[in-house]
């Protein structure tokens, strides 16, 4: 409902008496209800909530259907969609290696995790996920040992979710003996002033934007890829399809962190990408497959520009918002999160 069409119904209102103007007025406070609704689903916040609270400000923006974050450098947005239950997590921190020193460069932390079974795996690497790979970057200098390094990362990620069963989530809906029956999608990127370092593990995606054309800097792990496949057999494991290929007939993807009962044909071992950063960049795109289901990468590219080209300060914000209400027209059946990054250099702003 727009304002124009608000502004014409109280217009019209006033020469209408009776039944008529009854029934009128009841549809506009039907649609200022909705309106309202809506409104609710879109709650933007000036900075993530962090300290004690953060457990019960999270349950409370699910509650309402959504939440987001919106600065200068980077913004997103993440919705439970058509989905009951809320189970992807964000995590941004900016700065989250030590504190910078003279000759040391300045390093981001985004983070997209599209928990599955329960919430409580994607919690846990929203919590975690950033200090180990905070700790196993400090002894790797050279980008040859990155690699090396967010593998161990991701090990360890995996280790803590497995030994602690996810029984001490507040967040935790898993029935009694259940808890290594969850995993999550995990998809990192270290953003560097000279390189883009990405880990990927699930179907998950990192897109970066550059000179107007998608940069595909993760590659999706579904079990019918065909060197997945020849992994998950070779490990004494099958492909089944049911709606879709699933590692026996169970899950849609094939590595994650978690889901102990399908080790070792579901593998926490990420895949990892060192890119350089070039003048043409603009942004860099992290999104659960909410998204990437039901938009290409092309697309979510053009939107992310265009919302750049409007020239406002917050444009990745708005750009995230902007992908996840497509993926939603779109009738995407998960949950949408969309992390958009600033890629320029930082004269621009």
């Amino acid at each position: 409902m727009s304002m124009a069409q608000v502004c014409c119904d109280s217009a019209s209102s006033a020469v209408v008496v009776g039944a008529e103007a009854e029934a009128r007025a009841r549809a506009r406070a039907g649609r200022r209800r909705r309106a309202g609704d809506a409104a609710a689903r879109w709650k933007v916040t000036a900075e993530a909530p962090q300290g004690a609270d953060e457990a019960a400000a999270t349950r409370k923006r699910r509650a309402a259907g959504g939440e987001g974050v919106a600065t200068k450098r980077h913004g997103f947005t993440s919705v439970a969609g058509r989905r009951r239950e809320m189970e992807d997590a964000v995590s941004i921190r900016e700065a989250f290696t030590a504190p910078a020193e003279e000759g040391k460069p300045r390093r981001d932390f985004y983070g997209v995790f599209d928990g599955h079974g329960c919430s409580h795996v994607a919690d846990a690497c929203k919590d975690r996920m950033h200090e180990l790979v905070a700790e196993e970057l400090a002894g790797a200098a050279q980008p040859e040992s990155w690699t090396a390094a967010m593998e161990r990362s991701f090990a360890r990620m995996d280790a803590e979710v497995t030994a602690s069963g996810g029984g001490d989530s507040a967040s935790c809906r898993c029935e009694a003996n259940k808890c290594d029956h969850v995993g999550s999608t995990a998809v990192v990127a270290v953003v560097g002033e000279q390189r883009v370092l990405v880990a990927n593990c699930g179907d998950s995606r990192a897109v970066l934007c550059r000179d107007g054309a998608p940069v595909v800097l993760s590659s999706d792990h579904k079990p019918d890829r065909p060197d997945e496949l020849e992994r998950i057999e070779a490990a004494g494991g099958r492909v089944i399809f049911w709606e879709g290929a699933r590692v026996l007939g169970v899950l849609a993807m094939s590595r994650a962190i978690g889901d102990g009962y399908l080790k070792p044909f579901v593998t926490a071992v990420p895949e990892v990408t060192v890119t350089d950063r070039a003048a043409g960049d603009e942004c860099l795109i992290l999104a659960s497959d909410g998204l990437w289901d039901v938009v290409n990468n092309e697309t979510a590219c053009e939107v992310a520009r265009a919302c750049l080209r409007r020239g406002r300060d917050r444009w990745c914000a708005e750009a995230a918002a902007m992908l996840t209400k497509l993926a939603l027209t779109k009738n995407s059946s998960d949950n949408i999160s969309v992390v958009v990054v600033d890629l320029r250099p930082r004269n621009h702003l």
